[in-house]
């Protein structure tokens, strides 16, 4: 077969009140990757749920091959030629690779075809990986792969269904740099089959090395498509919000010289080693490093949420030689957890209760939650923190994923701390948001609040930080002390235990 040809035509999806998807129209080519961007909220994920047979369209009409399809269920999209592979892995860890991809469609033999037929599963699978440039043995099992050959895994499941179109959903949002280079190496080797490729992602960074062209949604409605040679990040950035200015630190931000944080010889078996450094009034200091440097252990191990086997921790003038959450939230130490979804906030709660849950001490009645006492609070984080939520009292999980990271901010800002821990506090929201985010940490520095954030994100932390530390392995190898002057391509050479030239 050709290329593949996926037309939508005036889809359009309405829940009661709201349009989540409003009248979108566009053409995807096969042998072509199309980035699909737009900021949290703007009907991204309502569109692939049409797509996917998830969710069933209000109207309009989708094509395939120039031939109208209409779905009840997933099956019916996989059946027409539609696949996709979501952020969150489906994957079973105990079982092979071959499994995984084969999963209620092993070839079987024997009387009654009830045997499988391992030889012929483990050879067609191989057969798919191959051709797919996929290094990885067929009889590993899930549990011993990294997430980011898992992830590839999942696009192989995908593609072993034969696809005309296959949708890509945040793929990289937890891989580290070399694996999202062999993610988005897959990438590029399915436009040589002709499929059409829907690639959504919030990383501008990322879609020039894979994407043909960049589609934007905006408010549910399609604001355009335009080749990827063009779409500079400012032209982007306008599509998706109107005219935006991006911010970089601010030049009235300054360290003072009272040590708040002071960490000596600090360790954790098989995490981190001889981790020592100081954290001063107003800094904001950011630690960098690929993904299993031990950034977030460290950080979690400061704060208490971890065992640490030894060092010193000095936090606002008191020693503490055995952190705990309760100790450290006490001393003035406060920290968002990388995982919000299940670490930060307890999804069925309201917004209110998930704003009050570090501070039920202040805001309770003898343990028990209060309405009376929260409701103040909660309005005062609301506005101060600009979340968009029509009540207070609605569950936090139906805010968007930037709005849910300003929930765990404000929750933890109530408990009146000196020192913030921001432990990838980007991480699935879009431009706008991330930039609020940005914000928040630039108030708690000009309050002479001390910060130290962790991101995978590395350009951020060249946008936001006084000073950043390397970090390769467990250890610190390197520091940068004047980040705004600093390349991008040095500071990704440092976190790879390379000299930045």
């Amino acid at each position: 077969m050709g290329p593949a040809k996926l037309e939508i035509s005036n889809l359009t999806k309405a829940y009661t009140g709201v349009l989540a998807l409003d009248d979108f129209s566009a053409d995807f080519d096969g042998g072509k990757v199309y980035a699909l961007l737009g900021k949290n909220g703007s009907g991204k994920s309502t569109f692939v749920k049409c797509l996917s047979g998830a969710v069933i369209p209000t109207s309009g009409e989708i094509r395939i091959d120039g031939v109208p399809v209409r779905f009840k269920g997933p099956a019916d999209a996989n059946a027409a030629g539609i696949a996709v592979v979501y952020q969150e892995l489906s994957l079973i860890l105990d079982f092979t690779v071959a499994e995984n991809i084969m999963l209620g469609r092993f070839p079987t033999v024997g009387p009654g075809n009830i045997t499988v037929d391992w030889k012929a599963t483990n050879a067609h699978v191989q057969d798919i990986l191959t051709s797919l440039k996929i290094d990885i043995p067929v009889t590993r099992k899930i549990s011993d792969l990294s997430v980011g050959q898992r992830q590839v895994i999942e696009i192989a499941k995908a593609m072993s269904l034969n696809p005309r179109v296959l949708l890509l959903d945040e793929p990289t949002s937890a891989l580290a740099r070399h694996e999202i280079n062999s993610l988005l190496e897959v990438v590029r080797s399915l436009r040589e089959k002709g499929v059409a490729i829907i690639f959504i992602t919030h990383k501008l960074n990322e879609i020039r090395g894979v994407a043909d062209y960049v589609t934007v949604l905006r408010d549910g409605r399609m604001v355009g498509t335009v080749p990827i040679d063009v779409a500079t990040p400012k032209v982007i950035v306008d599509m998706m919000f109107g005219e935006t200015t991006l911010k970089s630190r601010p030049a009235d931000l300054k360290v003072g010289e009272e040590i708040r944080l002071k960490v000596t010889g600090l360790k954790r078996k098989d995490k981190y080693e001889d981790i020592s450094f100081e954290l001063r009034a107003g800094e904001i200091l950011g630690i960098a490093g690929m993904l299993g440097a031990g950034r977030s252990e460290l950080l979690r191990g400061i704060f208490g949420a971890d065992a640490i086997d030894g060092g010193a921790i000095v936090l606002n003038g008191t020693e503490v030689r055995r952190p705990t959450v309760a100790r450290m939230k006490t001393l003035g130490l406060a920290m968002t957890m990388e995982n919000r979804k299940e670490e930060g906030l307890i999804q069925i709660m309201s917004i209110e209760d998930n704003l009050c849950l570090a501070s039920l001490d202040e805001v309770g009645q003898r343990g028990f939650l209060s309405h009376f006492l929260q409701a103040p609070v909660a309005e005062k984080w609301i506005g101060r923190l600009q979340i968009k939520v029509s009540d207070a009292l609605q569950e936090v999980q139906s805010l968007s994923g930037g709005n849910q990271q300003k929930v765990v901010v404000g929750n933890w800002l109530n408990t009146d701390p000196k020192v913030v821990f921001f432990d990838e506090p980007t991480r699935g929201i879009d431009i706008v948001a991330k930039q609020q985010i940005f914000q928040i940490m630039w108030d708690l520095s000009r309050r002479g609040l001390s910060v130290v954030f962790v991101s995978s994100e590395l350009e951020e932390l060249l946008e936001v930080c006084h000073r950043i530390l390397i970090m390769e392995a467990g250890r610190f190898i390197g520091e940068v002390r004047e980040p705004e002057n600093t390349p991008i391509e040095s500071l990704y050479a440092m976190c790879m235990g390379e000299t930045a030239k």
